[in-house]
């Protein structure tokens, strides 16, 4: 396989095929090195959060990379706990200064809980997107009924809704609303935190393609259009990994085969979810 140029001919309007994901990644050379490397071998979409605490050393990974930086799409995301509309302005201006970017090209509501006020928070958000802070807003974690409440409140355009997806959490409805609305759906835990490499359809799949079966969840959700993934790496094997299943092209039977599996799993779960209430 060869790796693929992720950012190549996409502007601050698109959202570049594959992101690096990086929470948990808290050692702040490790995580600096991630980004590095992830840049290198053709990653242009880095996604982060305030509550992932490594802001900075995202900024310096891509700092540290033979990249223009105005070529690398940075998204991240305010925590719950600082969506009241004074706190959420702040925030933003404090994640832009860590990031060390003028503009940062993505802000994410990461829950729509604790602080969150749909009439605050967005209204936040609308401004900061007015003022230049930021180029888009994202919504993350929001149920359809929630999605369609903020859809309505927002002046802004919605450029993308990230949520945990993947084969055994497909997202169905809300992979719709994404494609009827016109904004993407970012992939979040796209591997299941590892459990698609031991799916018996996926590694199925994956045997005829000569590919693993993280390579196929992977491929599978970009086969969706407006559905991109934002794998977790550390090593730069995972890394190459990961970017490598943009070069797989899967075959409709193949497609069908993934869609039909019935297992249901979610990884990220908490009494507080959103989807729990």
């Amino acid at each position: 396989m060869r790796i693929r140029t992720a950012g190549a001919s996409v502007t601050a309007d698109d959202l570049p095929p594959i992101g690096l994901g990086t929470y948990g990644n808290t050692n702040p050379e490790e995580c600096a090195e991630s980004v590095h490397t992830a840049l290198e071998l053709g990653y242009r979409h880095v996604d982060t959060a305030e509550m992932y605490g490594n802001e900075a050393a995202v900024g310096e990974g891509i700092a540290r990379a033979d990249v223009d930086p105005a070529d690398v799409f940075v998204a991240t995301k305010v925590d719950s706990r600082n969506l009241a509309y004074d706190d959420a302005v702040e925030s933003a201006r404090a994640s832009r200064d860590r990031l060390g970017v003028d503009v940062v090209d993505l802000l994410y509501v990461h829950w729509p809980i604790r602080t969150y006020d749909p009439a605050e928070t967005l209204a936040a958000f609308d401004d900061l997107r007015d003022e230049g802070v930021i180029r888009h807003v994202g919504l993350s974690n929001f149920t359809p009924a929630l999605l369609s409440e903020a859809l309505e409140r927002l002046d802004s355009p919605l450029f993308a809704h990230q949520v945990e997806c993947h084969p055994m959490l497909p997202q169905s409805e809300l992979r719709a609303l994404a494609r009827e609305r016109g904004h993407y759906l970012v992939a979040y835990s796209p591997l299941a935190k590892g459990a698609v490499t031991s799916h018996p359809v996926l590694r199925e799949v994956a045997a005829d393609r000569d590919a693993t079966a993280a390579q196929i969840a992977l491929a599978w959700l970009a086969s969706n259009d407006r559905v991109v993934p934002i794998p977790k790496a550390a090593t730069e094997a995972h890394v190459r990994e990961n970017v490598e299943a943009l070069d797989l092209s899967l075959p409709p039977e193949a497609i069908e085969r993934i869609d039909a599996i019935e297992e249901r799993t979610r990884t990220v779960d908490f009494e507080r979810a959103p989807w729990n209430r």
